[in-house]
């Protein structure tokens, strides 16, 4: 079946132009002027703009945290990006078996059934020995061509330095691309006990025991160990004014390092986590000051920083209260089980959907991106980056056909009650925006128009990424 949307403006990485686009089945078939198909369907973009669907590098769903799980699975999470125009996916897999192979089949099982948007996968290193190391290289053939590394969760998640060379020279002699979560684990582990002790229990000591210095040495310190293993490293969910400041020096020295921030970084600050509800603003890396967020934006727009990701991961504010979600009551435990404790808060935030809709309004309609600009970050960057493009994050013929058309004078409230996550509270409560996805299209296939969900579980396919890319 052939669709054909007529007379929008159409918004690339790079371009801005009115033009029809001719879907055959699930790809681009044609752009140009006055496009003819008799036997299409005709939808009608006049007045509106033509996005192509967005990609979300980095998120987390049905992820176990303290105890709990993230709010979201790969369902509600995919629904939930879809209503905010994005259409592809990265997620990443735990390290919970010995192999990883068997690691990323479990995480497919988990997935396949529920995807209701395109994805794909990282996959976490962290733990090391020779049998990991002889797997790395496999990862190519599942698909996978980026992995993870951290530098603080102490005897959890974390990688020594030597141990992260490793891995990067590896990841060089593959074509994969390492990542990396930027924070020192010893200065942490040393506060938080220091902080638990005085009797600091209230959520802003999550932020102040991880203190901005911290992700601005292992920032520096990753990109310095990229360097001496020749190895490109791309630096997650940028937080720190410093951070730019490290990633700047990095790329200025020739080095292939990148950076991504999330738009929890862009817009709030350690003063939301003192508010009475804010545990709702705890996520790790914590959020910093104003000052860091302008730095932050400076980042972006000079093009320091190359994507803007979500680090999606809700959890319920008070999980002891059901939502209705899809008619039926859900109730999941969540911020409430550190209501004593900073330490037992699961960090994590909802965001997946937020992220096009917010920064349309604040990115592009403020002056602070251009539209082109918004589509770079959100849509090309990280599709070219990770080895999806040309096949997503572009409007081009023989791309995949997700595409967004745009309401640019749609004026809303935002908040809950738009938001589609599986969750009971929204970031952005009460934010007027003004521009928001009108329809969103998944390989041809209408899946959001206006508030009406027209996508199900399993329509999502797993995508076999093949290479990466430095920008």
């Amino acid at each position: 079946m052939k669709t054909l949307i007529k007379g929008g403006t159409l918004i690339t990485a790079a371009e801005t132009f009115v033009a029809d686009i001719l879907i055959d089945g699930e790809r681009i078939l044609e752009l140009g002027a006055d496009l003819h198909a008799p036997d299409a369907q005709i939808i009608s973009a006049q007045g509106k703009l033509v996005l192509p669907g967005g990609v979300d590098a980095h998120t987390h769903f049905d992820l176990p945290m303290f105890g709990t799980v993230s709010s979201d699975d790969h369902y509600t999470g995919h629904k939930a990006a879809a209503f905010g125009g994005t259409t592809t996916v990265i997620d990443f897999v735990p390290q919970d078996l010995p192999g990883l192979r068997g690691s990323i089949n479990t995480w497919r099982a988990k997935a396949d059934p529920k995807a209701a948007i395109d994805f794909s996968f990282h996959m976490n290193i962290s733990s090391l020995n020779a049998q990991i190391e002889a797997e790395i290289p496999e990862l190519s053939e599942m698909g996978i061509t980026s992995l993870k590394v951290f530098t603080a969760y102490n005897n959890r998640l974390r990688l020594q330095d030597d141990q992260i060379f490793r891995v990067m020279r590896i990841a060089r002699q593959h074509n994969l691309l390492t990542m990396v979560h930027a924070e020192n684990g010893d200065m942490i582990e040393l506060l938080v006990t220091e902080a638990l002790q005085a009797g600091h229990t209230t959520p802003e000591w999550h932020a102040r025991t991880r203190p901005a210095w911290g992700a601005v040495e292992a920032s520096l310190r990753s990109a310095a160990l990229a360097a001496q293993a020749k190895a490109p490293l791309y630096i997650v969910h940028m937080n720190a004014g410093g951070e730019v400041d490290m990633l700047e020096y990095a790329r200025q020295q020739g080095l292939p390092v990148m950076g991504e921030t999330c738009p929890q970084y862009l817009f709030f600050s350690i003063e939301n986590l003192q508010r009475p509800d804010g545990s709702k603003w705890i996520c790790s890396p914590p959020m910093r000051t104003a000052d860091d967020n302008a730095r932050l934006w400076k980042g972006l727009q000079n093009g320091t920083i190359q994507v803007i990701g979500t680090d999606h991961c809700p959890f319920f504010y008070d999980g002891t209260t059901p939502i209705q979600y899809e008619g039926q009551s859900v109730a999941i435990p969540g911020k409430e089980l550190g209501h004593a404790d900073f330490t037992l808060i699961p960090n994590g935030l909802p965001g997946v959907g937020d992220r096009m809709p917010v920064l349309w309004t604040y990115g592009v309609r403020s002056g602070r991106l251009t539209a082109n600009q918004f589509v770079a970050l959100n849509c090309t960057n990280p599709a070219k980056i990770f080895g999806l493009y040309p096949r997503k994050g572009t409007l081009l013929p023989g791309a995949d056909a997700d595409i967004v058309i745009w309401d640019p004078e749609r004026r809303l409230t935002y908040g809950v009650a738009h938001a589609q996550h599986r969750t009971d509270y929204n970031l952005y409560e009460g934010w007027e925006l003004v521009g928001y996805p009108e329809k969103v299209f998944l390989r041809g296939q209408l899946i959001v128009d206006g508030e009406e969900w027209y996508g199900h579980a399993g329509m999502g396919r797993y995508i076999h990424r093949q290479g990466v890319a430095v920008l």
